[in-house]
């Protein structure tokens, strides 16, 4: 009916690999990235929504579909809905008992997620960055990162379009003799620093990756220590958005300001 989704691709892998814990680690992500359509019971009201609750066997369900088309086909006819970042829906629901049915009976990742995972979900999408302060000696090419986490920083990285210019991913040798790895934001906005950090340590999260840590930093491109990254790292080139989409800084759709989230009725 639509074309196959990125939701659609990490359900398949998970379905395929119903034992490997980074498969649907990664699906969860999935899940808190995209955009969810939710159905409602009525038109928004300013800030409040109201999700059209559905009685099933295991539970209270709202209905989410990671395309518009797709929530038309499980209703047949126009119905209201609203447009949210999925993190922000899961997090709307957790605590609610409501689960969340996703994309069910129009899509191949259709799949009921019971209340207890959301409440999993938020909590883990709500586990933040730690602020450390280091001096760092030297830097040096990373070396032995997982394929899994690069993957993860590259999908993270592509949604943060416009907050930063570049991200520098290197090896570092700090004052004292501990060693690891840096990921340096260049140009970054400093009202996005939280949002950036927070997306590696999401990315650090769900790659699966055992026991691992990444130090997040925010230098000038032309800074001494900028200069000395370029010379070694992995490279990140976050996408720029058009000039005129980048003047949108208030989006007046219920739940897309991060600082006003939508009022559940």
């Amino acid at each position: 009916m639509t074309d196959t989704t990125v939701l659609d691709l990490a359900h398949a892998a998970m379905s395929a690999a119903p034992e490997d814990d980074a498969a649907r680690l990664r699906f969860y992500e999935r899940i808190a990235d995209a955009e969810l359509f939710v159905l409602l019971a009525e038109d928004p009201a300013g800030d409040q929504i109201t999700p059209q609750l559905f009685a099933l066997e295991e539970g209270p369900f709202v209905m989410g579909f990671d395309r518009e088309e797709r929530l038309s086909a499980f209703t047949g006819a126009p119905a209201p809905y609203a447009a949210l970042p999925g993190r922000v829906v899961v997090r709307m629901l957790a605590g609610q008992g409501i689960g969340l049915g996703l994309n069910l009976g129009v899509a191949p990742s259709e799949m009921l997620l019971p209340a207890e995972a959301l409440v999993w979900l938020a909590a883990t999408l709500d586990a933040g960055p730690q602020a450390v302060e280091a001096v760092p000696e030297r830097f040096h090419p990373p070396a032995q990162l997982p394929q899994a986490l690069l993957t993860a920083l590259d999908v993270k990285l592509a949604l943060a379009a416009g907050l930063a210019v570049q991200a520098l991913l290197a090896g570092v040798s700090y004052a004292g003799g501990r060693r690891g790895h840096m990921l340096a934001f260049l140009g970054a906005r400093p009202e996005a620093h939280p949002a950036l950090a927070h997306a590696v340590a999401e990315a650090l999260t769900f790659s699966g990756v055992e026991a691992g840590e990444i130090d997040v930093t925010f230098l000038d491109p032309s800074s001494p220590a900028a200069r000395q990254m370029a010379t070694v790292a992995l490279r990140f080139d976050l996408p720029q958005p058009a000039e005129e989409t980048e003047q949108v800084l208030s989006p007046a759709a219920p739940g897309m300001d991060p600082k006003r989230p939508p009022i559940l009725r």
